[in-house]
C-alpha cells in the first residue's frame, strides 16, 4: 500500500468517476484504475462499485482514513517548513455563517499581517455539517454553535451571544420592547431542529418553566431562518449578530427575557497535532475575538454569566 493508491481512491470519491479523478490528479485514467485495483487486492475488498459508480461500504471506510492520512502529511510538510522558516501553509477553516459575517474580515487581515505565508480557505456551513468535516480532516478548524458534542473533537468556548426575537411588523409581539418566554410559546416560530444549539437552549428554558415551544417550521441553518424571518414568513429566535442594527419597515427585533445565550466555540480534532499554520490561525482567532467581540452588539466574553 502506498500514498498514490490512497490518493487515487480519494480522488475517485471526490470527483465521482475514474476519468474525472485522473484529470484532478493530472494523470491518465489507466493509472488511477491501476492504483485502486492494487489497493483492492492488498486489502482483499472491493472499494469501488464500478457498475453503480460509487464507493462500497469498505471504500467509504478507507477514504475516511485516507483523508486523515493526507491531512497529517500536509501538516508534516507545513511543520517542517515552519521550523526552517516562518509559518507557512494552508489552513481550511469552517465557520457558521452568522459569525463569519463579522469575524472573517478581521481574521483574514490579522492572519495576513502576522503570518503572510499562511493561506486560509474558509468554508461556510452549519454546525451539523461542519463537525463531521472536521472529524474526517476536510477542515482543520471549525467555528461552531455549542453544544457540538463529538468524542473526536475538542472545543474551546469563544463567546456567548444574546438571543432576540425577529418578527414581522404585523406579528402580535412585534411592538413590544421585551418578550417573556411564556409569551413566546404562545406563537408558532421558525425554529432550528431539536438537538441543535439554539433549539437546545430554548427547549431547556421552556422545559424548566413547564412550557412547550410551537414550531411553524424547523429549518437547519440560522442564515436560512433569518432570511425567512426578514422576508416576513414568520417570527424567529436569532442570535443578536444575525440581525442588522436597524430594523426594516417589514420587521422588528425584540429582546427576549428568561432564556440563556447561545455559545460559539472553536473546534479541532482530538487526535493528532494540528499543523503549525492551524495552530497559528487558532491563536489569531482567539486574539481577534478578544478585540472584536465586544464591538458586536449582544456578544459577551464566555466568563460573563447570562441574565
Amino acid at each position: 500500500m502506498d500514498l498514490r493508491q490512497l490518493a487515487a481512491l480519494v480522488a475517485v470519491a471526490e470527483a465521482g468517476t475514474f476519468s474525472a479523478a485522473a484529470s484532478r490528479l493530472h494523470t491518465v485514467q489507466s493509472n488511477v484504475s491501476a492504483h485502486v485495483a492494487r489497493l483492492e487486492r492488498e486489502l482483499g475488498a472491493t472499494l469501488v462499485d464500478r457498475a453503480a459508480g460509487r464507493l462500497t461500504g469498505e471504500g467509504e471506510a478507507v477514504v475516511a482514513r485516507a483523508r486523515r492520512i493526507q491531512t497529517e502529511l500536509d501538516a508534516l510538510v507545513a511543520d517542517v517548513s515552519s521550523v526552517r522558516n516562518e509559518v507557512a501553509g494552508k489552513v481550511r477553516m469552517g465557520i457558521i455563517g452568522t459569525t463569519g459575517r463579522w469575524l472573517v474580515p478581521p481574521l483574514l487581515a490579522a492572519v495576513g499581517a502576522r503570518h503572510p505565508k499562511v493561506r486560509v480557505a474558509v468554508l461556510e456551513g452549519n454546525t451539523t455539517s461542519l463537525v463531521p468535516q472536521l472529524v474526517v480532516g476536510a477542515v482543520d478548524l471549525a467555528v461552531v454553535n455549542l453544544p457540538a458534542e463529538d468524542p473526536d473533537t475538542v472545543v474551546d468556548v469563544l463567546f456567548e451571544e444574546d438571543l432576540v426575537l425577529v418578527a414581522p411588523t404585523s406579528h402580535p409581539l412585534a411592538n413590544q420592547r421585551e418578550v417573556r418566554l411564556d409569551e413566546l410559546v404562545e406563537h408558532p416560530l421558525l425554529l432550528p431542529p431539536p438537538g441543535t444549539s439554539i433549539r437546545v437552549e430554548l427547549d431547556r428554558a421552556a422545559t424548566d418553566a413547564g412550557l412547550i415551544l410551537q414550531a411553524k417550521a424547523e429549518l437547519d441553518g440560522l442564515r436560512l431562518i433569518a432570511s425567512l424571518a426578514f422576508e416576513g414568513y414568520g417570527a424567529a429566535v436569532l442570535p443578536a449578530t444575525a440581525v442588522p442594527s436597524r430594523a426594516e419597515a417589514s420587521w422588528r427585533s425584540v429582546t427576549i427575557t428568561g432564556v440563556g445565550r447561545r455559545r460559539v466555540g472553536l473546534a479541532r480534532r482530538r487526535r493528532g497535532l494540528p499543523s503549525a499554520p492551524a495552530r497559528a490561525v487558532h491563536d489569531v482567532i482567539a486574539d481577534v475575538i478578544t478585540t472584536q467581540a465586544t464591538a458586536q452588539h449582544g456578544v459577551h466574553p464566555p466568563s460573563t454569566s447570562a441574565p
